[in-house]
């Protein structure tokens, strides 16, 4: 569909939105470009070589590329320690195996964000008893809601931290709830309220869709731990699969003892012929999260000026990648995600349904034809069929295609009758 195709309330929304993302494109570029120093100055420091790309298999003892890629990945992050590893199946594997490594029968863990993201909640042993969750080992665990304002409620936090809480969790995006993700600022406040008070908790951040929006990461904060998919913002578009577990070094090593055995930890683990889309995709993920944030500012301004509530506003400041838009009932959901499916480069004519999802808890729907199953960074759209029934838009490599996947999704919205 060409641009004399689309219905004028579209045409004029589009270059609104476009308006006001021009505006907003010196700032986007400035952090870009610091990203872009920060990722490059890494890759230099641990003498990343061509011989760094080639795998290993079986075991995969003496891997130096595995080796350099988890410290390139440290820098980056500015943590002590790093594992990059393919043998992680997402990012939801890499926080159940941090949190089953730390903490210990008896202990208790705090989330300070409020309710997990969905995936978890199996993992905590809040759905699904009798499947080995931390309830079912006797860990404990409560949650603390946030201010209305998004705000980490600190007075609730502090009565809620107990003798036995060994970990206070943060999880840095919005989820699938309709809140502000938390900004670096916030974590770092955090951290030093923490550690005033309670200096032997450890603090762990879920950093998905986080990495590279802002120029400072959790651990340049003081965040002992985080934790992320491969297949959002560090793979860059190129990683295959995996995901990352970083901060003290003692602290990835226990996670690392959970991935694998204890006694074997991160030195085994053989990369096959991938390491080269690894260190590619880090080295491009600025790049590429700077494409994406293009396209939520773009997406946020176009859908507010066809008259939806959206989160964040075109303007605010971004900690994360994702970009949810309120559509307010299960048509419109259904609509938007099978319109955005329709500027997808795979399964174009895929017509996405709700369905039930391995660790959700309602009928999800998910939109993405993507090159790697599953890749968000890539771009996709998806969210629960509950209240507020919105869509929380993620990724993109490229900015062209992230602007023409929203413009596909009013446009069928449109044809059926469904837009405001």
């Amino acid at each position: 569909m060409y641009v004399t195709e689309w219905p004028d309330v579209i045409r004029e929304a589009a270059r609104e939105a476009e308006g006001v993302l021009r505006a907003m494109e010196d700032e986007l570029r400035q952090r870009s470009d610091l990203n872009h120093q920060k990722v490059l100055a890494a890759f230099q420091r641990e003498q990343v070589a061509a011989y760094h790309f080639h795998g290993t298999t079986g075991y995969g003892l003496g891997d130096a590329g595995r080796t350099v890629l988890d410290r390139v990945t440290a820098r980056i992050l500015g943590t002590e320690a790093a594992i990059v590893r393919s043998q992680f199946v997402s990012g939801t594997h890499a926080i159940a195996a941090a949190l089953f490594g730390i903490l210990r029968p008896g202990d208790h863990f705090l989330a300070a964000t409020g309710a997990p993201y969905d995936t978890l909640e199996e993992v905590i042993g809040i759905r699904g008893q009798g499947l080995g969750s931390l309830r079912d080992f006797g860990v404990a665990f409560d949650a603390v809601p946030l201010r209305e304002n998004g705000a980490i409620h600190y007075e609730l936090l502090d009565r809620a931290i107990r003798k036995n809480t060994r970990m206070i969790f943060l999880q840095r995006s919005c989820g699938y709830t309709w809140r502000p993700s938390l900004s670096i600022r916030q974590i770092g406040e955090l951290v030093r309220h923490i550690k005033n008070k309670f200096s032997d908790r450890c603090i762990f951040v879920d950093n998905c869709y986080g990495e590279l929006v802002e120029t400072l990461e959790p651990g340049d904060v003081g965040v002992d731990l985080v934790a992320g998919s491969l297949i959002k913002n560090l793979g860059g578009g190129l990683a295959p699969t995996g995901a990352y577990v970083a901060g003290k070094a003692d602290l990835v090593e226990k996670a690392a003892a959970r991935l694998t055995a204890p006694g074997i930890g991160g030195n085994v683990g053989a990369t096959l012929d991938s390491l080269r889309l690894y260190f590619q995709g880090l080295f491009q993920s600025p790049l590429t999260v700077a494409e994406a944030l293009k396209g939520a500012v773009f997406a946020a301004a176009f859908w507010q000026a066809l008259g939806y509530e959206v989160h964040p506003e075109p303007t605010a400041a971004r900690t994360d990648l994702i970009q949810a838009i309120k559509l307010g009932n299960r048509e419109r959901m259904i609509a938007f995600c099978q319109g955005i499916q329709k500027g997808s480069p795979v399964d174009s004519y895929v017509s996405p349904e709700p369905s039930g999802m391995p660790g959700y808890g309602d009928e999800v729907i998910m939109a993405g034809g993507t090159f790697i199953q599953g890749a968000t960074s890539e771009f996709s759209a998806d969210g629960p069929l509950r209240e507020p029934y919105a869509v929380y838009q993620q990724g993109g490599i490229s900015y062209p295609y992230i602007r023409i996947g929203n413009i596909l999704a009013a446009v069928n919205l449109y044809e059926k009758g469904l837009l405001k």
